[in-house]
Formats: C-alpha cells, structure tokens, sequence
C-alpha cells in the first residue's frame, strides 16, 4: 500500500473490475511486466482476487483484505489522534503563553 501506483489501482478497482489490459492502458507508462507485478503484490497481500474469462485476468476488489489492513490501520489511528490532540494542545498553550512573554518583556525594559 506505501506504492502510489498500487493504491491508485485499488481506486480503479472501487468502480468496476478491471483486466490486465485495462491497468496497462490506465498507466500508460509503466509496462505490462510491471503491472503485472504490481497486481501479483496486491493479490498476494489479499487485497484483490483475480479471475480468468476466456483469455482474460480480471481483477476485482477483495473485502476481506480490505476489511483485514483497515483493522490493522485502526491500531494506529488511535495513536495519530492522540498524538494530534497532544500537539493541538502543546501548541494552544503556547498561544496562550506568548502573548503573556511579550508584555513581560515589554514591562521590564
């Protein structure tokens, strides 16, 4: 998921199945083998399955992976948000404090 190019995928993914074909001509600048590699790394990570029509790989999106890296996401979400409530209040101390040096400063020279 830190790959750019893989989660841009994923957001392709969130509309309709796609084929190997249709990956290639959506990023004209990487290659097939390239492409293919980087459906093979999200496959592997259980998080898009693939189906073979005719002659055809279609990719499509697969809850479960999805379902399985939020929850694993969620365990750090909890320390962002406490880490933000952290500096929002370090830095409204701050504000509050500044004001108060300035008139100190001013009042002692």
């Amino acid at each position: 998921m830190a790959d750019p190019t893989r989660r841009a995928m994923l957001d392709l993914l969130c509309k309709q199945e796609h084929s190997v074909s249709d990956f290639v001509d959506a990023f004209p600048s990487i290659s097939q083998p390239a492409v293919s590699k980087h459906l093979k790394v999200l496959r592997d990570a259980g998080l898009v399955r693939v189906q073979t029509r005719a002659q055809q790989r279609v990719y499509s999106l697969q809850p479960e992976g999805l379902a399985e890296l939020d929850a694993w996401i969620a365990k750090y979400k909890v320390l962002w948000s406490e880490n933000l409530d952290a500096l929002e209040e370090y830095l409204a101390d701050r504000k509050q404090k500044k004001p108060k040096e300035k008139r100190s400063k001013k009042r002692s020279e």
